[in-house]
């Protein structure tokens, strides 16, 4: 960019553009961001907000300098091109307008290559300077043109492009430098200018591909680095060159066409890229194809929008069942195409050939044939096959099957297998043999969405379907079933009720007759004569059973033939029973409490009958005539049809319990009535009416009932509790049974051990020696209790006296004392059989098992029962022998 000045005539000073039309010269290809020119709009005042604007702000925009740039890269026509800048003041809104006329650069038209070479020197626009003459001013604007570099040169390195100078040089020492990306700004090196000669150079091949231009700036200093020109705008334009291929976004392309389509039909479309320029003809690619595999029906059945990369279809003929994919190799070649300087790549694209029902179900076979047997539901009886070129699982290939005739009855249906597309005939509805034998079905196939339009085919296929129904053994029926009989309850046993018999429906078999059972009968009532089915009682019908419900007795019986397999049938007869009046009527509550004054003393009463109308209410309440004092003592009044109440005749009636008969009569014909008691309780009362006295309590209380089984209760306790008193005398018995007579082997006490030092045993092992010392001090067993000592023990005769030492210590005297009692032990009769002196801790007085010092002590057998050593096995079968012999 360089700065303009305007001319000016005279030194006034006028807002606004120089002139009304502004003509510059470009180069043929404009790229995005690239300044074109200054439009020098001119402000008087410093402190204007100017704003630029363009008629065509698609493709030009100005800066806020007034430097007018390309918005997008395009190719400028032969034709001048046209549009407006404006400027308008933000403040005053007055607006100023000038048209730009833009040109390109002539065309290269052949001059030698030695004009080619010749540098092009680039002159800074002068400032304003002063001279003898009056103030002059240099041409008002121009725009330094762009350099056009091709991009991959050969060299020779560095290679001169400009020569920029200022025209200074010839009275200043100048020095000249370049600023920007490419020189001193990444990627740095690539630009180099001469300092003195301002000769600037490429110093390596340029590649558009990766910058398309640069923007350099070039600037003017002396020697003492002082600023000497404005810095003038150098932009290099990098030139295309076919130096890429052009490449395929995908190298397989796939695609689907449906089978049958018209020609016309659009496919797919490929695409390729260039990383040339693509408004160059290095960047404009062509498409073709080059093959198709298969060649059949025809090998051109595509065809390619060369420009576009669309593929449609060209011919007819398309089939699926032929045909199910193309192969076609794609080319794309840049230069427009042009085999012989252009740059070729190819891709690969894979249509298949979709299916559309061009081809209806076709059924194997004419008549297809089944079986089924009688009074079968949900079993497939036959199989329908059919054929379908179209694809497989798709709605052009599945078939739906319908019945157009031969069962009216809707005891068929087809369902489709989805994995073999057969039809399967299935009995929905049970068949009789004896009504219909065979069925033949007629049945159509289709598939589930219409045939293609232009098919010559008939949409569906038709065939029959032959069925034979085999006849199998069925069960006998009874009919009706159930069998309602009405009958008076009271009908005595033996007596006839009435004949319930079944049919067989295997009209075709033969076979014996039925033979009947009864299945359930729940009071026992009923039996059946199995040749005949002849029913007659077994015992009373009542109505008031439990087994009756709601007047209605049921009871079933079996009917079984004998056919291959046997087959059986139940029926259910029904017993209405009619009610006749057999039951009196009784008092209800059993019991009942009064007061033993007059007032409040009402009891009430209710009749219960368990016949019905109108055998049962309403009842007639009176009290007999004897004995007389019922009547003296209790009167009674009915208050409903069901109620009465009873009351007492005198003013006051001792406490306690009486019998109070009421003669209860129905209303039924013949009447019936009964003599019920009534339990009354009377008691003292308070002012409320409530018994106060103690016989309350029993009378209103426990019930015989609820006495008897705490009663029980009572006993259960009492012989449990001597369960386990004998249970625990039985454990100890034998816990004391087992310690007298414990298995050798199993005594760890009878082991060998070895001490060091004498003692009395295991057992002994915690003993005061100075006992030795002082033997005297040892309590007498003349002082002892009696009741410590053990029973083989006890005395016999006098206890000898023991000599008794001195309480002073002295180690002389231990051995005479040792002595001295080993001869009175000797004389002792009720000493042990042992001749040293024995220590022992006291073990209780008494025990169940006796003494072992002598076994054939003829009390020890008496006393206890030894029967228990047979159950302890051989090792204890001589002790069994010797002590559980009996009297032996």
């Amino acid at each position: 960019q360089a700065p303009i000045k305007a001319a000016c005539e005279d030194m006034s000073c006028k807002t606004g553009f120089p002139e009304d039309v502004h003509s510059a010269v470009v180069s043929r290809s404009v790229h995005g961001g690239q300044p074109l020119l200054n439009v020098g709009f001119r402000s008087c005042d410093g402190n204007k907000k100017i704003h630029f604007g363009s008629s065509e702000p698609e493709d030009f925009r100005v800066g806020e300098d007034g430097v007018v740039y390309a918005e997008r890269s395009f190719q400028l026509s032969a034709e001048p091109t046209e549009f407006v800048v404006s400027a308008q003041d933000k403040e005053t809104q007055q607006e100023w307008q000038m048209r730009v006329k833009l040109t390109p650069e002539p065309a290269f038209t052949g001059a030698s290559e030695k004009d080619q070479r010749k540098i092009e020197e680039i002159i800074f626009p002068w400032q304003q300077y002063k001279h003898s003459s009056p103030l002059k001013r240099q041409k008002r604007d121009w725009v330094i043109p762009p350099i056009n570099l091709p991009e991959n040169s050969k060299g020779p390195f560095p290679q001169e492009l400009v020569r920029i100078r200022s025209d200074r040089d010839k009275s200043l020492s100048l020095r000249y430098s370049v600023t920007g990306p490419g020189a001193d700004q990444p990627p740095t090196g690539i630009f180099i200018i001469n300092p003195i000669s301002g000769q600037l150079s490429v110093t390596k091949p340029l590649d558009r591909e990766q910058i398309a231009s640069f923007h350099l700036r070039a600037h003017a200093v002396d020697v003492n680095g002082n600023q000497v020109e404005n810095p003038i705008d150098i932009v290099i334009n990098v030139i295309d060159m076919n130096d890429n291929r052009p490449e395929f976004l995908h190298q397989v392309w796939n695609g689907t066409v449906p089978e049958g389509s018209k020609p016309g039909t659009y496919v797919m479309t490929v695409t390729a890229i260039d990383a040339d320029d693509p408004n160059t003809q290095n960047g404009m690619l062509r498409y073709r194809i080059l093959s198709q595999a298969p060649s059949s029906p025809s090998p051109n059945m595509f065809t390619i929008n060369n420009e576009t990369g669309d593929i449609i279809t060209v011919a007819a003929g398309l089939d699926r069942e032929k045909v199910q994919q193309y192969t076609l190799i794609i080319q794309a070649t840049d230069m427009e195409g042009n085999p012989t300087y252009g740059l070729s790549n190819t891709a690969t694209a894979v249509i298949a050939v979709t299916d559309v029902n061009d081809n209806p179900p076709e059924f194997t076979a004419m008549t297809f044939y089944g079986e089924v047997p009688e009074n079968r539901m949900d079993v497939i009886v036959a199989n329908l096959t059919v054929t379908d070129k179209d694809q497989p699982h798709t709605p052009a290939w599945n078939a739906l099957y319908r019945m157009t005739g031969g069962d009216p009855t809707g005891r068929f249906t087809i369902l489709t297998d989805p994995n073999s597309n057969d039809g399967l005939v299935t009995v929905v509805k049970p068949i009789d043999f004896e009504t219909n034998r065979m069925f033949v079905l007629t049945v159509a196939a289709e598939n589930q969405v219409p045939l293609a339009k232009g098919i010559q085919h008939p949409p569906q296929s038709t065939a029959t379907v032959s069925i034979t129904v085999i006849d199998v053994n069925e069960s006998p029926y009874f009919a009706p079933n159930p069998k309602l009989v009405r009958q008076e309850e009271g009908l005595m046993a033996g007596s006839m009720l009435t004949t319930f018999t079944a049919q067989d429906p295997d009209r075709y078999m033969q076979q014996t007759s039925i033979r009947y059972s009864k299945l359930s009968d729940p009071a026992n009532w009923l039996k059946i004569d199995p040749i005949n089915g002849q029913i007659t009682t077994t015992a009373v019908l009542d109505r008031e059973s439990i087994y009756v419900q709601n007047n209605m007795y049921n009871a079933t019986f079996l009917a079984s033939d004998n056919g291959i397999p046997p087959m059986s049938g139940t029926g259910t007869l029904q017993i209405y029973l009619l009610d006749i009046n057999d039951n009196a009527p009784q008092v209800h509550p059993k019991e009942a409490t009064t007061c033993e004054t007059l007032q409040p003393n009402a009891i009430n009463i209710t009749a219960v009958d368990p016949d019905i109308d109108p055998n049962a209410g309403p009842f007639a309440f009176e009290l007999p005539d004897t004995p007389a004092s019922i009547k003296r003592n209790w009167t009674i009044v009915r208050i409903s049809g069901d109620h009465a109440q009873l009351s007492l005749r005198i003013r006051f009636l001792e406490a306690g319990i009486y019998d109070v008969p009421i003669v209860i009569t129905d209303s039924g014909n013949p009447h019936a009535s009964s003599t019920s008691l009534l339990k009354v309780k009377v008691c003292q009362c308070d002012i409320n009416g409530d018994c106060t006295d103690v016989d309350r309590i029993v009378g209103a209380g426990l019930g015989t009932g609820a006495i008897i089984a705490i009663l029980l209760c009572i006993i259960i306790l009492l012989i449990l509790v001597l369960m386990f008193v004998v249970w625990m005398k039985r454990r100890d018995k034998e816990r004391q049974a087992k310690q007298l007579l414990i298995d050798p082997e199993d005594d760890v006490r009878d082991n060998i051990l070895k001490y060091d030092e004498e003692g009395g045993g295991e057992e002994d092992q915690d003993y005061d020696l100075s006992q030795l010392q002082q033997p005297d001090t040892v309590e007498p067993d003349a002082i002892k209790p009696v009741g410590i000592r053990r029973l083989d023990e006890r005395p016999i005769h006098a206890e000898p006296q023991y000599p008794v030492r001195s309480a002073a210590p002295h180690p002389g005297d231990i051995g005479d004392f040792i002595n001295e009692g080993l001869k009175a032990a000797d004389n002792d009769p009720t000493a042990p059989p042992y001749d040293s002196l024995l220590v022992f801790d006291y073990e209780g007085s008494g025990s169940t098992a006796g003494s072992l010092s002598s076994l054939n002590s003829s009390s020890s057998g008496g006393e206890q029962d030894y029967d228990y050593l047979n159950d302890w096995g051989p090792r204890f079968k001589k002790l069994a022998d010797m002590y559980g012999g009996g009297d032996d």
